[in-house]
């Protein structure tokens, strides 16, 4: 009788270790530096310090619904009411967004740029991949529109995790912009960790997910299949340009081209030839302005000189 008590004990102990383990790799990822950012993408041509200095700038916090402060900038060099909000990756923060910033910027938009719960300059404890942070970014969305006019022509770029966060808001929270630029997320958190799981442990997702999920829920208050665009994304009517690199070996082009065929009303898709993850814009830097314009152009989005 003993033996079996050591043998269950050792079991549960391996279960506990393996849970605590894999929802630490999940809430608490490992953050990129600002120095790290800022040299990759200036080393690219993407990001010029001196040149956003120059900008003028106004940096905001709005408080988060979970009780921590979301921190921002906006950056409005025109007169007109036209803005985009632009949601970052996990790992990295709003300088990521730079580059695209500056495209926009360029076809005449105010930006608003901001960090993610944990990430840059806000506040927040854990990482949860949209589920809280559509909430987040109902509250710019919010905070926008009572600063800046209810009138305002507001769209959101969102990259990876940034994508799926705007997907889960505009599916899930309000379909509360006038459109959505989704580069490269994914179409469902499980079926993300079960591919990760193969490629980066070599571990059998069916003994891992449902550990895992547990644990996740009893330490974050969520499930993995509370992150899941795919069930979200029919429910948006707003126009949505849909980005994803053929060669994204990481969140798989498939997902993108499956969020595409099941929204529903004005779309659009661009797959680009090159590029892995993330770097639609930086390895087809003139087609993908080019969608950019086709886009807005469709929609008659673009603001008027």
């Amino acid at each position: 009788m003993k033996k079996w008590v050591v043998a269950l004990g050792a079991v549960a102990g391996v279960a506990a270790g393996a849970g605590v383990f894999f929802t630490n790799q999940i809430m608490y990822i490992k953050k990129k530096q600002d120095e790290e950012i800022i040299t990759r993408e200036t080393s690219e041509g993407l990001f010029d310090m001196d040149a956003y200095e120059q900008l003028e700038k106004q940096t905001f916090t709005v408080p988060s619904p979970f009780g921590y402060k979301l921190n921002g900038t906006l950056i409005a060099p025109y007169e007109h009411k036209n803005y985009i909000i632009f949601c970052h990756g996990v790992t990295v923060n709003s300088y990521n967004s730079i580059k695209y910033m500056n495209l926009f910027i360029e076809r005449g938009w105010n930006v608003i740029l901001y960090d993610h719960r944990r990430h840059g300059l806000s506040e927040g404890k854990t990482t949860s991949y949209g589920h809280y942070e559509k909430f987040d970014l109902q509250a710019i969305v919010h905070w926008a529109k009572l600063t800046l006019g209810t009138d305002i022509t507001l769209g959101i770029h969102g990259e990876s995790m940034g994508a799926v966060t705007t997907l889960l808001y505009a599916g899930m929270v309000e379909d509360g912009a006038s459109f959505y630029i989704l580069d490269c997320p994914f179409s469902s958190f499980e079926e993300q960790l079960t591919y990760r799981l193969k490629e980066e442990f070599r571990l059998p997702s069916k003994y891992i997910l449902p550990l895992a999920n547990v644990f996740l829920k009893v330490r974050d208050g969520y499930s993995l299949k509370d992150v899941s665009p795919i069930n979200a994304v029919q429910n948006i009517q707003k126009p949505a340009l849909f980005i994803h690199s053929e060669e994204d070996d990481y969140i798989l082009p498939y997902m993108t081209k499956a969020l595409y065929a099941k929204k529903q009303g004005p779309k659009k898709l661009y797959m680009a030839p090159k590029g892995t993850h993330a770097r639609s814009y930086a390895d087809n830097g003139s087609h993908y302005k080019q969608i950019i314009d086709e886009f807005l152009a469709e929609y008659e989005l673009a603001p008027q000189a």
